[in-house]
């Protein structure tokens, strides 16, 4: 929902730094894997009641999947980048309910639920990348990416803002999860009825 507002915003400072990166030689997919080994670290530290150390690895895993597309853009982004950056994404954003649900087991069936709704808006978002491709359809509302990126309710700055809520908070995880995964569920109703009205025939 706000991603593509706040692009106009991150992205300059971001590709200047990623322009800087890519000139010494730093590669984007060396940049996407060491986000997603800090992500995953982040969610073992919350696992095991560490959420000060969580927050931070949380953090540092949205910087470095900034920075990968701004070295991407520098370099020119190729069709394997894309692929891999989108698997990381979602590879982290499951650990972290993975994570509270094995440090509390009162958190595990919320915990599910959220994971289930990340799969379900998942599908969503790239099933109409899909499509879009196959139809020639390019948007540029977030940036230049490697696939169709449409919006929805709950996005990638939604997605981290619970995370943070959850680290801060984790007492309160449970209402917070089924919340988010509720929005989780309109957006793909959303995103259904943009395909309704933007895949007719």
């Amino acid at each position: 929902m706000f991603d593509a507002k706040l692009r106009p915003l991150i992205d300059p400072p971001l590709n200047r730094v990623g322009l800087a990166l890519a000139k010494a030689g730093v590669s984007a997919n060396l940049l996407t894997f060491t986000g997603l080994a800090l992500g995953l670290g982040g969610a073992f530290a919350i696992a095991f009641g560490q959420h000060g150390i969580g927050l931070v690895l949380i953090i540092a895993n949205r910087l470095l999947d900034g920075l990968d597309g701004a070295v991407a853009r520098a370099n020119g982004p190729t069709s394997l980048g894309g692929y891999f950056d989108i698997v990381a994404d979602f590879a982290f954003y499951v650990s972290i309910p993975l994570a509270f649900g094995i440090f509390d087991p009162a958190n595990t069936q919320a915990a599910l639920v959220l994971v289930a709704s990340f799969v379900l808006t998942g599908v969503s978002f790239l099933a109409f990348a899909v499509i879009a491709a196959e139809r020639g359809e390019e948007t540029a509302a977030h940036g230049k990416k490697s696939f169709f990126y449409s919006t929805g309710l709950a996005e990638g700055g939604e997605t981290i803002a619970v995370f943070i809520a959850f680290a801060l908070f984790p007492d309160w995880f449970v209402p917070i999860a089924y919340g988010y995964a509720a929005l989780c569920v309109l957006t793909v109703f959303q995103r259904s009825a943009m395909a309704i009205a933007q895949f007719k025939d």
